[in-house]
């Protein structure tokens, strides 16, 4: 299950919890299922934040990648032009195909670069949806406790000496 929706469940635990007679704050939630809920969310999270951390690191590896690539490229680029250079005939048209081709090596790094920055920041940006959603869900589940709160709730003799919850 999505942590999301978990922590959505917990919210409407919560939510739907009887208030405590004389309170406007306490309630009784069952507590058993309420612990079961966020061991659940516990074990949920890590994972989301592995994911990112490989994420992070699957972008480094491929940048790194990239970059050994250009070298590689720009490297070859450069011997071949002293190559070119050498040769007295075509000394201009091989300095010419040498920075051609150093152009190129720079402009496929650029591409690679510019790839797998637009891979990480989409990842990124999910995963920043999916916290901001966490954090409103969160704040959702807060404002509206707060409002029980403020709103309170009254009840007779008879429902107090009834039962009487244990706080959380």
């Amino acid at each position: 299950m999505d942590p999301l929706e978990r922590i959505d469940e917990i919210v409407a635990i919560v939510e739907s919890a009887r208030t405590m007679p004389m309170s406007r704050s306490n309630c009784m939630v069952d507590r058993r299922e309420l612990i079961e809920q966020l061991e659940q969310l516990r074990a949920e999270l890590p994972g989301e934040l592995r994911r990112a951390a490989n994420l992070l690191e699957e972008r480094d590896k491929v940048i790194a990648a990239g970059k050994t690539e250009a070298d590689r490229i720009i490297a070859e680029g450069e011997q071949e032009h002293a190559r070119l250079v050498s040769v007295h005939e075509i000394v201009v048209s091989a300095e010419h195909e040498a920075n051609r081709m150093i152009t190129e090596a720079r402009d496929e790094a650029q591409r690679l670069r510019d790839e797998v920055d637009e891979y990480v920041d989409t990842a990124l940006a999910n995963f920043e949806q999916f916290l901001t959603r966490a954090l409103a869900s969160i704040e959702r589940g807060r404002d509206k406790m707060h409002a029980l709160r403020e709103i309170g709730t009254f009840s007779t003799e008879e429902d107090h000496e009834q039962s009487r919850p244990l706080p959380i």
